[in-house]
C-alpha cells in the first residue's frame, strides 16, 4: 500500500500522454516514474509483463496498464471539468476513440516507421509506403475537420475526453512533417491542434523529468503550482 498511485510513463509516447492528461484533469496526484523504453524498470515489468505504457499501479495494488483505463479511472475518480460524455454521447465518444486507436494508428505508426513495417513493403519503397500510409491516416483526419468545422472540439462546444484521448495521435502525425501537415486544408483541425499545443495543460504534463531510479525521491504528478 503507498499514499499515490504510481504511474509508469514516458513523455513522448501518446497514449502515456492522454493518461497523464486525465490525470491531471482529475485533480489527482500520483507518483510519476517516467522511463526508458530499451531499459524499463524491473518494477513495471514485474507488474504489467507486456512492457507498454502507460501503467498505474493503484494504492491497493490494482494494475491498470491500457490507457483508456487509465482515463477512465481518473475521472470517474474526479471529473471537475465535466470532460465525460454524456450518456448520449457515449456512442459517438467510442467510435471517434476506437476509428483513432484502430485504423488511424495503424496507418500513423506505418507512416512514422516505415523501417520498421520492411515485411508489408512490397514493391515500395520506403517513402512510398510512407506516403501511401500518411494519404490514409489523412482521409480520416479530413473527417475531423469536418466534425471541427461545426464546433469547436470534438464532442462540441466543450473539451472532453474524446479532445485529450486523440489530440497526442494527431500532434505524433503533425510532427512527422511539420510542414506538409500545415499545408492541408484542414483549417478547423489546425486551429483545434494548435489550442491544445498552446494551452497550460499540454505544457503541463509534458515537463521533462530523467528517468526513475529506485533510489530516487519520489515525484509527485501533477506538480503542485
Amino acid at each position: 500500500m503507498t499514499s499515490f498511485a504510481i504511474l509508469y510513463s514516458f513523455r513522448r509516447c501518446p497514449y502515456a500522454m492522454r493518461a497523464r492528461l486525465a490525470l491531471a484533469a482529475s485533480g489527482m496526484q500520483v507518483q510519476l516514474r517516467e522511463i526508458v523504453l530499451r531499459n524499463k524498470p524491473a518494477e513495471m515489468l514485474a507488474i504489467s509483463p507486456k512492457g507498454t505504457v502507460p501503467v498505474l499501479q493503484c494504492t491497493d495494488g490494482a494494475v491498470i496498464d491500457e490507457s483508456l483505463d487509465i482515463m477512465w479511472w481518473a475521472l470517474r475518480q474526479s471529473d471537475p471539468e465535466q470532460l465525460l460524455p454524456a450518456p448520449e454521447q457515449q456512442a459517438e465518444l467510442n467510435d471517434l476513440i476506437a476509428t483513432n486507436d484502430g485504423a488511424f494508428k495503424w496507418a500513423l505508426d506505418r507512416y512514422k516507421y516505415p523501417p520498421r513495417y520492411i515485411s508489408e513493403h512490397g514493391t515500395l519503397s520506403p517513402e512510398q509506403f510512407a506516403q501511401f500510409h500518411r494519404d490514409q491516416a489523412a482521409a480520416l483526419l479530413t473527417s475531423l475537420d469536418t466534425r471541427l468545422q461545426s464546433h469547436p472540439y470534438l464532442l462540441g462546444a466543450r473539451l472532453s475526453m474524446a479532445d485529450l484521448a486523440i489530440a497526442p495521435f494527431v500532434r505524433q502525425y503533425a510532427h512527422t512533417d511539420l510542414d506538409w501537415f500545415a499545408a492541408q486544408p484542414w483549417p478547423a483541425l489546425w486551429d483545434w491542434l494548435q489550442r491544445f499545443l498552446a494551452s497550460e495543460r499540454f505544457a503541463r504534463i509534458m515537463h521533462k523529468y530523467a528517468p526513475w531510479q529506485p533510489q530516487d525521491t519520489p515525484i509527485l504528478f501533477p506538480p503542485v503550482e
